[in-house]
């Protein structure tokens, strides 16, 4: 029996493309891969009801080191999906090597995604990858030149599938034929497509390129602000938000109050003046329960040292350049 070891988001295409083998008897087992910007729950929920094992592996240091300077640059957002694909494929195919798999596979439809996922491309992924040769898509696979794979009677070539195109009807009819429900609807699953987030992102890249994964991770919560070129605010929208903040928080943070008001925690990260402290401290104090009052006090906190300052809160339409 061979061994395929493929790459699961979770989605429709991913299940699909396992269930497809899967039926022809190969044994599968997915990987799914965690970043800031996307996760395993999908992968995790799907794979158990299909009865695959899944290997999940955290990648967010390299992968963010990839997103700063892809080779094939972006999409229409932030998203580097050619890259991307290449380096899931890479590490998962140290994974097959080290654990004795026979080949890879993906979801990937030709033609789905016109830039990322056309026929030119999907070779890119494959060449760069490293593991040309080990690579199957099996929703299309039947369009696209045969493999090592099947030539070798790993895989029956006439069991795999001729998707192609953005349309989902097939993939849709497949999963009622195979008895595939409730899976994630398309799209949402890479903060990276997403507009909001990228600019956020972007703005990060721009002003702090050496930025870590702690402080992407920040721009997942609450409302953002732009403070100076050296430094930037998070300000919590309500008590989960306010929760995050404080325990992401770390000895190079400053944290925002107002003690004896209700209102939001702020973070400021990068390195800021005190005039980009007193800034963030009118943002925070105006998203509060002393937003109309004249002057409010702020409790600024860093590495154990507590200081308090007093500032007015800052007009909505004023802060409305700042906010990112």
């Amino acid at each position: 029996m061979s061994k395929a070891l493929g790459l699961m988001s979770g989605g429709l295409d991913s299940s699909l493309a396992a269930l497809c083998l899967k039926q022809q008897g190969i044994d599968v087992t997915g990987i799914s891969f965690v970043t800031p910007f996307f996760g395993s729950r999908n992968a995790e929920r799907m794979s158990a009801r299909m009865e695959i094992p899944l290997l999940i592996e955290n990648i967010s240091e390299v992968h963010l080191d990839m997103v700063k300077s892809p080779r094939y640059g972006y999409g229409r957002n932030m998203n580097p999906c050619i890259d991307c694909h290449a380096m899931m494929f890479r590490l998962a195919g140290e994974v097959m090597q080290r654990e004795g798999f026979d080949f890879l596979f993906s979801g990937e439809v030709l033609g789905q995604r016109p830039m990322s996922q056309n026929a030119n491309a999907l070779r890119s992924v494959a060449n760069l990858s490293g593991f040309p040769d080990r690579i199957l898509r099996p929703l299309s696979a039947r369009l696209l030149p045969i493999t090592p794979m099947e030539e070798a009677g790993l895989v029956d070539r006439e069991q795999l599938l001729d998707i192609q195109g953005r349309s989902r009807k097939p993939q849709e009819a497949l999963a009622r034929e195979w008895g595939l429900v409730d899976y994630p609807s398309s799209g949402g699953g890479c903060l990276l497509t997403e507009k909001h987030f990228s600019d956020r992102l972007r703005d990060l890249f721009e002003y702090q390129p050496d930025c870590s994964v702690a402080e992407v991770e920040l721009l997942k919560i609450g409302r953002q602000f732009r403070l100076s070129e050296q430094a930037k605010l998070t300000l919590g929208r309500h008590q989960q938000d306010n929760e995050k903040i404080r325990a992401a928080a770390g000895p190079e943070h400053i944290l925002l109050h107002t003690p004896g008001l209700a209102g939001p925690v702020g973070l400021i990260s990068g390195h800021p003046e005190a005039e980009d402290i007193e800034t963030a401290g009118a943002i925070t104090a105006s998203y509060g329960k002393g937003k109309d009052q004249s002057e409010v006090e702020v409790v600024a906190e860093t590495g154990g040292n507590r200081q308090q300052i007093k500032v007015r809160p800052m007009a909505r339409q004023e802060i409305a350049r700042l906010l990112l």
